[in-house]
């Protein structure tokens, strides 16, 4: 797909405003002209290295360096958020990824096959849920149109019978950057440290001719949605699952849209305003309730359930588990979003991580809560 799109990025009341045309991807393509103007290719390939902007409102140059930091062998949840926000900037009140979004509140119900793959509560009765849309960048100002949004994310909280809550979070694109939280964290240390004026090749430049899996996942997202109902939301971790019986499987969430598929032409994106998606899922679910259909893609011998930058064959049995029912949008959404902690370590019975990432973003999460927090 090959088209131009143009939007604006403001980062803060006082901050610049970025302007930038795209080529082929939704992300701007590699080079030290584009991060500061408009003269973007349309042949080259693409990449996510677009001008980070700091919540303060400065660019991030003083972050740019000509060698990566060295990286530990094990990651802390400390130094994960660091580098989150040497990307995108120390986010004083807001979350380091996926800092824009929109709360809301629904229901899921569970169908009749979904209690033969757990046994946990919510797989055999109705409960209410908290549902979180948002898009990618941990810049709370970023343009619904920017590559920065993408991949948009969908974040649940299964409020259970017994009171406790299990989490889930999944995002619009079937894979990740990087199989393990350490390489995640040397993939964003490249990126937050391949600002302007870096010399070629940069940090990121040399990361990402040796891992393709992290130069696919900046290049190949998807345009901007109609709406964050328009989109399949992938739980790229995966999970143990086991029944009354105690027997186990192994999956991977899928969230798939009953409104279907749909994207915003060039024209529209064009003319789409910065916040357009959060505008649109309110008149959406003031008229009628948003549903997804909620499945498990279930593996077979040889799939890698530990890697979760790796996505499992279409081919793969899958089933379904229920449907999310989306009734309206919190009555004040920003405060929400501020007191909302989602944890994918939050489990039932009947449910365990099969992924170490879980536990890693389970650890990192909580930091980036405290921190805005503060």
């Amino acid at each position: 797909m090959s088209c131009q799109v143009q939007s604006n990025l403001k980062n803060s009341a006082t901050g610049p405003v970025r302007v930038y045309k795209a080529g082929e991807s939704f992300f701007e393509p590699p080079g030290n002209q584009h991060l500061v103007s408009e003269n973007a290719s349309a042949t080259e390939p693409a990449s996510m290295l677009a001008v980070f902007i700091a919540d303060e409102g400065a660019q991030l140059t003083t972050l740019a360096s000509t060698s990566t930091p060295a990286t530990p062998t094990k990651s802390t949840p400390t130094e994960l958020v660091d580098a989150l926000n040497l990307v995108f900037g120390k986010q004083k009140s807001n979350r380091a990824v996926h800092a824009k979004g929109i709360v809301l509140e629904g229901n899921f119900i569970p169908s009749p096959t979904a209690s033969t793959l757990s046994k946990a509560p919510h797989f055999q009765k109705a409960v209410p849920v908290t549902i979180r849309f948002s898009n990618f960048a941990g810049i709370p100002t970023v343009s619904d149109t920017d590559g920065l949004a993408n991949p948009r994310g969908l974040a649940l909280k299964f409020h259970l019978p017994d009171g406790s809550d299990s989490d889930l979070v999944t995002h619009s694109f079937n894979g990740f950057p990087a199989p393990t939280a350490d390489e995640l964290r040397q993939f964003l240390i490249a990126l937050g440290t391949s600002g302007p004026g870096v010399a070629k090749p940069t940090p990121a430049d040399k990361y990402l001719a040796g891992h393709p899996i992290a130069k696919s996942f900046l290049e190949s997202q998807q345009p901007p949605p109609v709406s964050y109902a328009t989109l399949t939301y992938f739980g790229v971790n995966s999970f143990k699952f086991i029944n009354a019986q105690g027997e186990e499987k192994f999956g991977r969430y899928r969230i798939e849209p009953q409104a279907g598929y749909h994207f915003l032409t060039p024209q529209q994106i064009t003319n789409a305003a910065p916040g357009y998606l959060a505008e649109e899922i309110r008149q959406r679910v003031a008229k009628s309730p948003i549903r997804f259909t909620f499945r498990a893609q279930l593996s077979e011998p040889g799939d890698k359930i530990d890697d979760p930058s790796v996505a499992w064959p279409e081919t793969r049995k899958t089933i379904e588990l229920g449907f999310l029912e989306i009734t309206n949008v919190v009555s004040d959404s920003d405060t929400a979003e501020r007191a909302l902690l989602f944890l994918p370590t939050a489990l039932p019975d009947g449910i365990e991580p099969a992924d170490p990432m879980i536990q890693a973003r389970g650890s990192a999460y909580p930091v980036s809560y405290q921190r805005r927090h503060q």
